[in-house]
């Protein structure tokens, strides 16, 4: 009998795993397949592909095949007849190449998705305040949704003798049906065509939600902002998203924090910024004046000959980190105002100044 190097038809090594071999078996059985390939030799080599997929895909067969190094094995594929096998019924319909490999793994097909579906995911922008961004806050919002009818308790049915098993899948979603391979015959499952997927049946459907079992409707929702929010922060709230189908789980509430632009202060990460001016005579003398925090006023102290531009750190007056690693700084940058108008006895003293040495004292001669 002649002997079958199946790694080799699909081009993987030995110790290939399960999904390497699933890999190959995709790639080349779309390469091959009768309809997609009309070239000479496509339908023998796809039968090839099929047959070493067939053994190699079941571990049982695969370490017997691995062991005698032959595929004329017990209840093995090695013989299997092809003639006249109508390939285009094979892959006709809901069947593709995931379904017919994972049949050789024992699987039976995929089960496709069907019952009652969790509720969406629903996204609501806010915007908040930097005094919130710091302290945290309570906001209350309106969210339009999706919500479970209070009526029928998100069953659809008038009442719950209205609800019945389904008489098709006997309630279990699925419907199951014998398919025919070139291999044998294996089981393959589908959503059932008549509760689609439910496992149920309503005789007669709830009037308020129409047999829906959801309602739209506007809910308010109460929303923690937590300290050190920064703009683009999102807060996940779960379970507030839109409702499940017929009782499925519901959606979550994604709120995307953006942050007003603040009169007084600017941010960056969690350091606040404010400009403060300072008279001459207080660059020169020094002085204690107050400046604007996020929690009132504070007093900070301007050392004599303070220079403009000089940038003064207030530990601890910024925003919290929102991970709860301590608070930024407050960063005030002071700048010497020069007045527009004097009077004459100011410019009288300023010219004093100048004549015992202001200027020298300044580096400007």
């Amino acid at each position: 009998m002649t002997k079958k190097d199946y790694y080799n038809t699909l081009g993987v090594s030995k110790d290939a795993s399960r999904e390497e071999i699933k890999k190959a078996y995709k790639r080349l059985a779309k390469q091959y397949h009768p309809d997609l390939n009309k070239d000479a030799g496509a339908t023998e080599k796809f039968k090839e592909i099929n047959e070493a997929a067939a053994v190699l895909g079941d571990d049982e067969k695969r370490a017997n095949y691995d062991k005698f190094g032959t595929a004329d094995v017990s209840g093995g594929f090695g013989g299997a007849d092809f003639s006249g096998f109508d390939f285009s019924d094979f892959f006709s319909g809901s069947f593709d190449f995931d379904d017919i490999f994972e049949s050789f793994f024992g699987g039976g097909g995929r089960r496709r998705r069907g019952g009652p579906q969790r509720g969406s995911d629903l996204r609501y922008d806010i915007e908040i305040t930097l005094e919130e961004c710091a302290f945290g806050a309570k906001k209350h919002i309106l969210v339009p949704r999706m919500t479970r009818c209070d009526r029928c308790d998100g069953t659809g049915a008038q009442s719950s003798s209205d609800i019945k098993t389904c008489d098709v899948c006997h309630g279990s979603g699925i419907e199951k049906r014998v398919q025919r391979t070139p291999f044998g015959m294996f089981q393959q499952t589908s959503t059932c065509s008549r509760c689609h997927g439910e496992g149920r049946t309503v005789k007669n459907p709830c009037p308020v939600c129409d047999g829906e079992g959801r309602i739209q409707k506007n809910t308010k929702i109460e929303v923690e902002i937590p300290k050190g929010a920064d703009d683009g922060t999102k807060l996940r709230i779960r379970g507030e998203g839109e409702a499940g189908e017929k009782g499925a789980p519901s959606g979550d509430l994604y709120v995307v924090i953006h942050v007003k632009e603040h009169d007084t202060f600017g941010r960056e990460e969690n350091d606040i910024f404010i400009d403060v001016p300072i008279s001459f005579s207080q660059a020169c003398l020094g002085d204690e004046i107050e400046v604007p925090t996020l929690e009132g006023k504070a007093k900070l102290r301007i050392p004599a000959g303070t220079q403009t531009g000089t940038v003064f750190r207030m530990k601890g007056k910024g925003i919290p980190h929102i991970r709860g690693y301590g608070v930024g700084n407050e960063n005030v940058k002071v700048f010497v105002k020069i007045p527009e108008k004097l009077s004459k006895r100011q410019k009288e003293i300023l010219k004093e100044f100048d004549d015992l040495g202001g200027k020298k004292k300044f580096g400007l001669f």
